[in-house]
This record gives C-alpha cells, structure tokens and sequence, in this order.
C-alpha cells in the first residue's frame, strides 16, 4: 500500500522569508558643536539698532532751531569780541600811563622857574629806570592851554605851571615814592604825577566791561538753552508713539537720549559755525573801516578810545571756544531733557 502523505493546512504553513532591502550607506556627518553663551549674555535686553533717524533731519522745528542757535552765537561772540577790544585797549593805555611820569613845577614869588627846571631834570636823570627827561616848551605849553585859554598866551604874565615829561625804561626798576622825595625836598614846588589814580581807574573800567561781557553771554547762552529745551519737547511730542513704542519693549533711556544728542549736535554746530563766521566776518570788516577811514570823525574817535579797532588772537579763539561751546550746550540740553521726559513716563 503507498504511504498516504499528509496534508498540511494553509494557515499552518510558515510564511516565506523575506529579505529586507539593505539601506544605502550614507557618510555620517560631523556634529556641529553649539557654543553655549554665558549666562550674562543670555540675561541682557537686546540692543536697539536705528536704521533710520528718530527725529527727521528736515523739518521746520529744526531750522527755525538752527536760526535762533546761530543768532544766540552771533551775539556771544560778538560780546567776546568786543571784551576783547576793551580789554587790550585798557592794556595799553596802562601800559602807556606806566612807562610816562610827570613832574609839574609851580611858579613862586621870587623863584626863577627855570632854574628850578634844571635842577628837576638833573635830579630825575640819575635814577635808575629813567630813559628820557624832558621839559615842555613855551610853545607846547600854549598848544596844550589853547582849547580853554585861546591864542596869544603870555606864560610870563600868567601864573601856568610847567611840565617835565619822564619816559620810563624799566618801571619796575625806578622808585617813584624816593623821586618824589627828592623833588619835594630839592626843587621848590615841584611834585611828581605818577598817573595811579587813571590807571585803577581803567583796571576798574576794564574789570567791569569784563564781567558785564561774560553777564550778556551767560544771558545769551541761558536763553539759547531754553529754545533747546523747547524744541526737543516739541521734537518728542512730534515723535511720541516712536519713542513710546522703543521706551516699552525695552530701549533703553541713554539709546534714545543719544539720538536725540546727535540730531541737537548737528543742529548746534551748523548753527554755531553759522554765527560765529558772520561776527569774525563783522570784526574783519570793522578793523578795514577803522583802518581805510583816518581822518573821518567816527574813525578817528574810535582809534583815539580803542586805538586800532582790531580783535586780537585771543578774541578770535574765544570765538572758537564760543562755537564748540555753543554745540554742546546744545546736545546735553536735549539729551537731559529726554531723560527727564522718560522718567516722568516710567
């Protein structure tokens, strides 16, 4: 009998095995290792960078701004130089008062004038100091009595004191106080005139044109800041949300301030350069007036006060500090105000 096979059923059956499809070798890649930031870099608020300007460089506010800054330096430095002129001015008329002495001989019954004359200048030319000794003439006597007594003067019939002109070399070497010992005590009525009283007279003139000068300055500059004060309030108002929106996300008081400070800086050296080149120009043209008109009324009147009408080397470099000093004025103004504004929105 053959063998009866077995029947095996379907579902008992092993499952053919499949082969799995082998993956591609890929190159492995090299990690990227992340830098870890310290942790106070993590904790900083993000810097606000401005692309474009918080206050427009344009606008009306900022050239009405420019005028008033540029008049407010005009006037400073007008006010410089004219302390200036008045200053070298007092300066040489001390030094001329200094370096001339006078010695005035009245005339006495029974004195022969001059004799006395003689004995003066013998005296006064053995002290050290002294350079030159002279006695005024008739005729300069009568030039210098003409403008109150008029022409034809007789000096032997009038009772006119007699000058005797000293030209000092070294001030410092000659003793007036012993001079004029000597004179007294030498020559009968003779005294010596050393000029004191004009001279504290001009220091105190000189003193008081100075300090009424820095006064007016310290005006003109007090109500230039004042007009910056206003136009960065009205710079703000204008730019409110702006500066409302950086103020809230995290901007910082001093990035703000500083965009504020470098608009006003702009503002103040166009308006400082602006004044003072027209007050060095109105000091150049005034020096050409007093120099091209000798010999008119208004010329000669200013150079016999002020001598040559011209602002020396200082006052051109006070005209300088005026300007720089103008600009930063103007960009510390603007910037305090702005702290002060974000602090009353805090």
């Amino acid at each position: 009998m053959a063998k009866e096979t077995k029947k095996v059923p379907a579902s008992k059956k092993p499952a053919p095995q499949v082969k799995a499809a082998r993956k591609p070798n890929r190159p492995k890649l090299p990690r990227q290792k992340t830098q870890k930031k310290p942790a106070g870099e993590r904790s900083r608020a993000p810097k606000f960078r401005s692309l474009t300007p918080i206050v427009p460089p344009q606008s009306v506010a900022g050239r009405a701004l420019t005028l008033v800054v540029a008049i407010m330096s005009f006037l400073a430095c007008l006010t410089v130089g004219g302390v200036s002129v008045v200053w070298d001015a007092a300066d040489d008329w001390q030094n001329d008062l200094v370096r001339e002495v006078t010695i005035q001989i009245r005339p006495a019954e029974g004195i022969d004038m001059l004799r006395e004359i003689d004995k003066a200048v013998a005296l006064t030319q053995e002290f050290p100091g002294v350079e030159t000794v002279r006695a005024l003439s008739d005729d300069e006597t009568r030039a210098l009595l003409q403008p109150w007594l008029g022409d034809g003067l007789e000096l032997e019939s009038l009772p006119v004191p007699r000058l005797i002109q000293i030209t000092v070399d070294d001030p410092e070497a000659l003793d007036l106080s012993q001079l004029r010992a000597a004179l007294e005590q030498e020559v009968i009525g003779a005294s010596l005139d050393d000029h004191s009283i004009w001279t504290s007279r001009l220091s105190a003139m000189a003193g008081a044109v100075v300090l009424g000068g820095f006064a007016i300055m310290a005006l003109v500059l007090g109500s230039m800041v004042l007009s910056v004060v206003f136009a960065t309030q009205s710079a703000m108002a204008g730019n409110k949300d702006v500066v409302s929106v950086l103020h809230f996300v995290g901007a910082e008081d001093s990035f703000i301030a500083r965009e504020f400070q470098r608009h006003f800086l702009v503002l103040g050296l166009k308006g400082g350069i602006s004044g003072g080149a027209i007050a060095s120009l109105a000091f150049l043209m005034l020096d050409l007036f007093t120099r091209r008109g000798s010999g008119q009324a208004g010329s000669d009147q200013l150079s016999a006060l002020f001598g040559t009408v011209s602002v020396s080397l200082p006052g051109y470099l006070g005209v300088i500090a005026v300007v720089f000093l103008v600009a930063v004025l103007t960009a510390l103004t603007s910037g305090l105000a702005v702290k002060a504004h974000l602090k009353r929105v805090d």
